[in-house]
């Protein structure tokens, strides 16, 4: 009994211990962020230091631990405590080794070794074994086995001094640009959701849900499907957004009449949708922001229309569903829409309105989302949910705590992004991704959505998304370039400066260049200019408009295809958490969740082949609405069924439609299509109602 009582007192002061650390990172962060100016590499050791000694105390040596002996607690602060006082020695001792010749001291080789090994270890910790087992060969190949291997991979190795100074104090190592992004923006944004949730935003969006779509035939579906994007943008993490909306949406499901593997599947595809849901989309959209030097607003602004296709999609699938198995409409949806939004709306509308306007008027994200904390505060003193300094500091407390293996893989995953820049692997990639695609787009994007699948087995979706934006954006930045580059080339309409440089590539094809021609013929000249004139030809002539649209669609691409471990088996952590509070088996959900989630496949090729990123916006709205019949269409395809059952025969026509609507087209044809389809589900409304 006695050692119960004291397991029971050592657990309290171990939540004490995590809870006050907690506020104190918190309130470090919102001082750096808001109110001081420091040196990148001191704010990201300190974001760095803070993180890890959460990280010992959140995360045990050995995972599954339910409870810890006081020994091992002291170990695990001990290793934190190291990690720390590492990670500030080396940065205070920069200057110092600048001085020698960039040479380091035994001391400076001690905790610089430390501090490596205790990154892996709290990266083994948080996220599993592929990323430390990464960094591990990452950091061998460019001091050792590097030399050993033949062909284009080949490296001549770095000495040991050069490696450890590079992923300290490189601008792409564990204190560089990717950890910068997780101390600032990422930061912000994770703490602002945790005061939107403890203001009680997480039940106004489950309730605003049900009162919207509630009534309406697959209505708890669809309350999945609205919940799951509102706590998108909370939350940003699909795993959290699954088992956060999930314990009420799948129960309402299942309760509805909705099998119980396709409850689960529709939860783990909704709540993956919520980081592509605007503002927030996880930590890849200021990642994005960073690599591409492209404005955060400009991505929130245009991702806002595919996060409506995806979701559309999954609501398509429960529609359809509920038709099939003939689910009538929820008739116990008491709330209104008004009385939600009065009793608990103002703590979640006003300040992602003050975030939304602050983005828009020119504020930093970091700045925005600090006056949108502050928002949230004082909303919540207009309803009876008043946030008091208790309340205020369990926000902190819990923002930091959410952070915790976000922190650590960010900054981590910088020692294997060095090594990929140091080496110039990246490059390499990108012309082995060029040189098997045979410089088709379509089969580019398909090996990149092969190889995020095998990443994201093992890394967190945002890790996956910066190793493939840095092996393989150039190359599909590169095909989309050549793609517009050859339609000016075919339509006949190159300036004098592209002109003369066609003279100096091809100067025996020159008569080709007077005339429009066939696109094909139009690629087959560009690929005949040398590489090296290739660059010059690009720049001459795409706008830098286009070129900036073109990058974009290439990391969107990536990342989205990036978001498809959420779903897709073997390994689908979101599925598998809705397995498990639907209790259906993990893999059949999974595969469930992966045939609704087919949006993640279909939305990226709207990106490489249609205007639907860079377009003038009644391009952007065309597309968009083509794509949303053509969706739908597919949709029925796939399920057999549209509002009544479907034929073998009929579900090929759909086929053809889903493809003509999604396919690039001319609007005459997309507007016979879109009428085809609209004819077909006509037809079929006026059709008798049999069973699923």
């Amino acid at each position: 009994m006695k050692s119960e009582t004291t397991e029971t007192d050592s657990q309290l002061h171990l939540e004490k211990a995590i809870f006050t650390l907690g506020v104190i990172v918190s309130l470090l962060h919102i001082y750096f962020n808001i109110f001081a100016i420091l040196p990148n590499l001191l704010q990201n050791s300190l974001h760095f230091s803070g993180f890890a000694l959460l990280c010992a105390l959140v995360y045990p040596l050995r995972k599954g631990q339910a409870s810890r002996s006081r020994i091992s607690l002291y170990i695990d602060l001990a290793i934190g405590v190291i990690a720390a006082v590492c990670a500030l020695y080396m940065i205070s001792m920069e200057d110092a080794i600048y001085a020698r010749g960039v040479h380091l001291s035994r001391s400076e080789w001690i905790a610089g070794t430390l501090l490596i090994f205790t990154a892996i270890e709290f990266t083994r910790r948080t996220t599993g074994w592929i990323i430390p087992v990464l960094i591990i060969l990452a950091l061998t190949y460019v001091g050792w086995w590097g030399s050993l291997i033949g062909g284009v991979f080949k490296f001549s190795g770095l000495t040991a001094e050069t490696i450890l100074f590079r992923s300290i104090y490189g601008d792409d190592g564990i204190f560089g640009n990717i950890a910068r992004i997780s101390s600032t923006f990422v930061f912000m944004f994770i703490l602002f959701g945790a005061f939107l949730l403890k203001s009680g935003a997480g039940e106004f969006v489950i309730n605003l849900a049900r009162a919207v779509a509630g009534r309406f035939i697959g209505g708890p579906g669809l309350v999945a499907v609205f919940a799951s994007g509102l706590t998108g943008t909370i939350s940003g993490s699909a795993v959290a957004n699954t088992a956060s909306t999930g314990v009420i949406t799948i129960p309402l499901m299942k309760r509805a009449g909705f099998e119980a593997k396709f409850a689960a599947g529709v939860e783990a595809s909704a709540s993956t949708g919520g980081q592509l849901m605007p503002p927030i989309m996880g930590a890849g959209a200021f990642v994005m922001a960073s690599y591409t030097q492209i404005p955060y607003t400009t991505i929130v602004l245009y991702s806002v229309l595919p996060a409506i296709l995806y979701f559309a999609t999954v609501g398509f699938f429960v529609r359809v569903e509920a038709k099939r198995t003939n689910i009538l409409a929820v008739e116990d949806e008491n709330l209104k829409v008004f009385e939600v939004i009065k009793t608990g709306g103002l703590p979640f509308l006003l300040p992602i309105s003050v975030l939304i306007g602050l983005l828009i008027y020119g504020f930093t994200p970091t700045y925005a989302a600090g006056i949108s904390i502050v928002a949230v505060v004082v909303s919540s003193w207009l309803t009876p949910k008043r946030m008091g300094i208790k309340t205020v500091f369990e926000a902190f407390a819990l923002g930091a705590r959410n952070m915790v293996m976000t922190a650590i893989l960010l900054c981590s995953v910088g020692l294997v992004v060095n090594v990929i820049a140091t080496a110039g692997i990246g490059n390499t990639f990108s012309l082995m991704i060029t040189n098997w695609s045979g410089n088709s787009l379509l089969i580019a994007i398909t090996l990149i959505g092969l190889a995020s699948l095998v990443l994201g087995m093992g890394l967190p979706v945002t890790a996956a998304y910066i190793v493939l934006g840095t092996l393989s954006a150039p190359a599909l930045y590169n095909l989309i370039v050549d793609g517009q580059v050859a339609q000016i080339i075919a339509s006949g309409s190159l300036n004098e400066d592209a002109r003369a440089i066609m003279m100096l590539a091809v100067p025996d094809k020159l008569e080709l260049l007077t005339k429009p021609m066939e696109l094909a013929q139009a690629r087959a000249l560009l690929d005949s200019i040398p590489p090296d004139l290739t660059g010059t030809l690009r720049d001459m002539v795409l706008s830098p408009e286009a070129a900036m649209f073109a990058l974009l669609s290439a990391h969107m691409i990536i990342f989205w295809l990036s978001q498809d471990s959420n779903v897709t088996p073997p390994v689908c952590l979101a599925a598998f958490t809705a397995a498990a509070i639907a209790e259906t088996p993990p893999m059949a959900t999974g595969l469930r969740s992966w045939k609704i989630a087919k949006g993640l496949y279909i939305i990226p090729l709207l990106f490489a082949y249609t205007p639907l990123l860079g377009g003038s916006w009644p391009q952007i709205l065309t597309v968009f609405i083509f794509a949303l019949a053509g969706l739908y269409a597919f949709t029925c395809a796939l399920q057999g069924h549209m509002e009544n059952q479907i034929s073998l025969a009929v579900r090929g026509l759909l086929l053809l439609l889903a493809v003509a609507l999604l396919k690039p087209s001319t609007p005459v044809f997309q507007a016979a299509a879109l009428g085809c389809l609209v004819l077909l589900l006509v037809v079929n409304l006026r059709k008798k109602s049999g069973p699923g």
